[in-house]
């Protein structure tokens, strides 16, 4: 009997037959499908027992059911521990994005406030990303304007610089930061370096909880600077004093029995889920942030849970408490997990009453109502999809509308952009900027430019996914632009084999009102939409939204061009030496050209620097 005569085994048998080869060790499994796709990952115990019960042919949930029956082939690997097997569990579902999981799909870092310690009067600024730069790091924030908030907080108070250190160096009056006093302008000597280094403590002192003292000590250098008539300074201090009291008054809802700790709270509704994460960091709120993990229909809170707490501190150093909204299934070895990572215990709360409870249940009413305001959207969402499809003739409603737009100033400092849109709404973590490479392409040739960003962008999609299963895939393209643009994407996307990709071009039409838009497709007449129609509506908000981002990612490439030289990028040519260079050369282009005798001769340039500027010169030419 040949192997396509041979009756398929029912994903029960399959399961059954791998029972004989499994012990009671403790470990990770891997279900499969008939394409080798991963259905679920699921740690255990004792593998034998837990993989047992997949294989009962009843008493199962309707969204288990179907996993079994779905898989086709099982993979194993064994741990020392069952804590093990759960940090594996939750790495190897973040990677590999099983269908019957629950998945947490946004997974962006949290930025964090630095104060340096390389530099006599220290910086202070946000920070997202590793922790590679030397100083003191407060956080994690919820969000960019809950950083911001505060950055502007301590200006207002303590007076701190966030200039660069070449900026700081460079100045020779004070900046617009001092004349609206958030800075105390060291960079011109208006404070001592003792004076500034008392607030840089005050600073961090704030920024740790630790308040007590600050305002009392502020109030008595007041009175002193005022009995030795030095008004100035007494009225600067008390603006600082004002400002404190207004902070400490608008951080009124701060609990007082929680110095650190991650309060989470679940809300479940239709198949869907949110979880709401409040920050609780040396005793102060730093703000909230709502998720939306990928749930079914049958999932338990406490899955969910479970799930979303492994996936969300896989990376992160988690709190000492997390304070949740439901018990999760395994709290002991997720609290011993979390442990393992950061060297101290992580502990776990329910709590039923008190300022913990009232914590939570805070948590609990923005993740109800952020739920129910995400599936008002998604539903208003799902309609307009549905219409774009049904306007253009689609194969299929779009899961994924990828919309592309270039900016440029007579073809200089030219940028493509690529932002995405499908049943959330905008998909901001998947837009894309492509600085234009072609050196061959005629300063502003549109027709270029979008042909090399489609035909990167096909090529990254075919290394990538060439079987289309991530979901990265476009179901339909937008493009800026008439009938020009759609011929030179569909040579592309000829050229690639992904004409089967519906492709439309958005021109302005009469006169380039917004309303008269007309658009393009390969073989089909130009066609409009009335001009209420809310389809029109949503193809210009994503058109709008493409030349967004593409003004501002071409403005930010231009204006980090303006002032750079080829001296930038010479090793030990710092702002000032940079400005010694080109004080006694005129101009970059001098420097360059210059001999090693007449580099010497500039004041500030040693000799083995003189030696590197030259040498960097000269090997470049």
């Amino acid at each position: 009997m040949s192997d396509a005569e041979k009756p398929q085994l029912s994903g029960y048998d399959v399961i059954q037959s791998y029972l004989k080869t499994l012990d009671g060790s403790p470990g990770v499994y891997r279900m499969l499908d008939g394409e080798s796709r991963v259905l679920y990952v699921g740690k255990a115990r004792n593998l034998r027992a837990r993989v047992s019960n997949y294989a009962r042919p009843s008493g199962h949930s309707p969204r288990i059911a179907r996993m079994i029956d779905n898989t086709v082939s099982m993979m194993f690997l064994t741990t020392k521990t069952e804590t093990e097997a759960l940090l594996l569990e939750q790495n190897l579902i973040k990677q590999l994005k099983p269908k019957f999981n629950v998945l947490l799909r946004d997974d962006k870092s949290f930025p964090n406030i630095l104060v340096t310690n390389t530099h006599d009067y220290p910086q202070i600024k946000k920070h997202r990303g590793a922790k590679k730069e030397k100083g003191a790091y407060y956080g994690p924030f919820a969000s960019a304007g809950a950083v911001n908030r505060t950055l502007n907080q301590l200006q207002r108070v303590f007076l701190l610089r966030d200039c660069t250190n070449s900026q700081f160096e460079s100045r020779t009056r004070p900046c617009l930061q001092y004349q609206i006093k958030r800075c105390s302008a060291p960079c011109v000597g208006k404070i001592s370096a003792e004076e500034y280094r008392q607030t840089v403590e005050d600073a961090q002192k704030f920024l740790a909880g630790k308040t007590t003292g600050i305002q009392t000590r502020l109030a008595a250098e007041m009175t002193a600077a005022s009995e030795e008539m030095e008004f100035e300074r007494a009225a600067a201090l008390r603006d600082r004093i004002k400002a404190l009291t207004q902070v400490q008054t608008t951080q009124g809802i701060n609990p007082k029995g929680v110095s650190e700790a991650d309060v989470i709270g679940l809300h479940m509704s239709d198949g869907q889920a949110c979880v709401q994460v409040f920050f609780i960091r040396s005793g102060q709120n730093w703000g909230n942030h709502d998720y939306y993990p990928r749930v079914g229909d049958d999932v338990e809170p406490a899955e969910v849970l479970e799930a979303f707490i492994g996936q969300f501190y896989d990376q992160r150093d988690p709190p000492r408490q997390l304070i949740l909204s439901h018990e999760i299934e395994n709290p002991d070895l997720m609290a011993a997990a979390l442990a393992t990572k950061i060297d101290r215990k992580v502990e776990l709360l329910v709590p039923q009453r008190g300022e913990k409870a009232e914590l939570v249940d805070g948590a609990l009413r923005n993740a109800r109502e952020s739920l129910a305001r995400k599936m008002a959207e998604s539903a208003t969402q799902t309609k307009l999809l549905k219409g774009l499809a049904e306007a253009f003739d689609l194969p299929k409603v779009p899961d994924r509308i990828e919309v592309y737009d270039n900016s440029h100033i007579q073809g200089a400092f030219a940028v493509g952009a690529m932002v995405v849109a499908g049943q959330e709404g905008m998909m901001k973590s998947q837009y894309r900027k492509f600085n234009i490479r072609g050196d061959d392409l005629t300063p502003g040739d549109d027709f270029g430019m979008m042909k090399e960003v489609l035909m990167r962008r096909f090529k990254r999609l075919i290394k990538e996914d060439p079987e289309r299963r991530e979901g990265n895939w476009p179901d339909l393209l937008l493009i800026d632009g008439g009938a020009g643009q759609v011929s030179a994407v569909r040579e592309i996307m000829r050229e690639y084999g992904v004409e089967d990709i519906p492709m439309i071009g958005i021109a302005k039409g009469e006169d380039r009102d917004a309303g008269k838009e007309e658009f393009y497709r390969t073989g089909r007449p130009v066609m409009a939409l009335r001009h209420n129609d809310p389809v029109l509506y949503f193809i210009q908000r994503m058109r709008d939204e493409a030349h967004r981002f593409a003004i501002g990612t071409h403005r930010a490439k231009r204006a980090k061009s303006v002032g750079a030289t080829p001296l930038d990028d010479v090793p030990g040519v710092g702002a000032a030496r940079k400005r010694a260079l080109l004080a006694h050369f005129g101009s970059a282009k001098a420097v360059a050209r210059a001999n090693l005798h007449d580099l010497k001769a500039v004041e500030g340039v040693s000799g083995a620097l003189a030696d590197t500027i030259y040498a960097y010169f000269h090997e470049k030419g």
